[in-house]
């Protein structure tokens, strides 16, 4: 056999199993939550009750231009594009009820801290976490638990805006990095980072205990580049804040913003060697909330006294994910799944002790 022949044939036994290694390198998922937003605004888009409502909403005539549609699939496009363009088209969306879908918490407290312990550990708690006061869970999340693993030692984060989150993941047990709340970026400090540090505190301050969603994912992001991190949480919230304030402006046009900060990882992820056909994003929202003006149903509202607070929704999207677009199934799932189905989609193996099961339907 020829030289140039054999040169081939063992560049081929050397690389061939290298490219197929590459293709089943353990994969990598952005799980991300949008606090307080509805199922309705998601598969219904803007809600043309409440643009009338004069308590709720200043400049209906600018809301109704940017937003409003002759049909549930036309409002929703406007206000969630990168929902009903690429998620629609690559990936799943459950939580339309209208088409049978339904997605529910089963925490009873059906606000914030007992939502996230929910999604992030799998299972409720609701003897133990019945308040947003700043006490640590002693649950484990998930994002400890895969942290504990050797292959995922120092490759989790999670960024959130409210600044509870350190102690719902429990950083100091936990050892995970969480940036939350007004929190500056601390180490190895690049340029942006550094910008990022001024300007959150040179914009103008909301709510104290809540920042700019804008903030925290550009903290996000900029930690992305430097580590590149395998699990990463993100947890924005403004939309929840804007709701309770009762602005329904500023609800609507920050959930639009948010599927734009999304969409921009999701951009990123796409162009990055590390993350490009091996990353999942999975998103969804830690309760829902009412559907009117009356305090057993307020729109402004959620927790266990007012109607469909429990209804919630999730999306995912990703390599292996069977391209269904909008679930328009009789389906029950519950926010207790999601733990789970970060898990098997992560490939790895820990303690599912109390956790719901994975959403059977995701991956193909």
């Amino acid at each position: 056999m020829k030289t140039s022949v054999k040169l081939f044939f063992l560049i081929a036994f050397l690389i061939i199993p290298l490219a197929l290694c590459a293709q089943d390198k353990e994969p990598n998922v952005f799980l991300i939550t949008l606090d307080g937003v509805r199922w309705q605004e998601v598969f219904t888009g803007i809600d043309s009750k409440l643009i009338e409502n004069e308590s709720y909403t200043e400049n209906k005539e600018q809301l109704t231009s940017l937003f409003e549609g002759n049909t549930p699939e036309e409002k929703r496009k406007k206000l969630m594009p990168f929902f009903w363009n690429t998620i629609a088209n690559k990936g799943q969306l459950y939580g339309n009820r209208n088409a049978g879908s339904k997605v529910d918490v089963i925490n009873k407290m059906v606000f914030s801290y007992p939502g996230y312990n929910e999604i992030l550990s799998g299972f409720s708690d609701d003897e133990n976490i019945d308040s947003n006061n700043k006490e640590y869970n002693k649950n484990t999340t998930i994002l400890e638990k895969v942290n504990n693993l050797p292959a995922y030692k120092g490759k989790v984060a999670a960024f959130a805006s409210w600044d509870v989150f350190p102690y719902i993941i429990n950083d100091k047990r936990s050892g995970i990095p969480v940036n939350a709340g007004y929190m500056d970026a601390s180490e190895n400090l690049n340029a942006q980072e550094v910008l990022l540090n001024e300007m959150q505190w040179l914009a103008p301050i909301i709510w104290k205990n809540v920042r700019l969603d804008v903030f925290t994912h550009h903290f996000a992001k900029e930690y992305i580049k430097k580590n590149n991190p395998k699990l990463v949480y993100i947890a924005y919230g403004e939309t929840d804040d804007f709701a309770h304030d009762g602005s329904f402006n500023s609800y609507i046009k920050s959930l639009k913003n948010t599927d734009a900060l999304i969409e921009d990882l999701w951009d990123y992820v796409q162009e990055n060697e590390f993350y490009k056909n091996n990353t999942y994003f999975i998103i969804t929202t830690d309760h829902g909330r009412g559907v009117g003006v009356e305090k057993s149903s307020s729109w402004t509202s959620h927790g266990k006294e007012v109607i469909g607070a429990t209804q919630t929704w999730l999306a995912v999207l990703g390599p292996k994910i069977e391209a269904k677009g909008e679930i328009k199934e009789d389906t029950q799932f519950y926010n207790n799944q999601v733990a789970a189905t970060v898990l098997e989609l992560l490939k790895v193996s820990v303690s599912k002790e109390k956790m719901g099961e994975p959403v059977p339907t995701i991956l193909k």
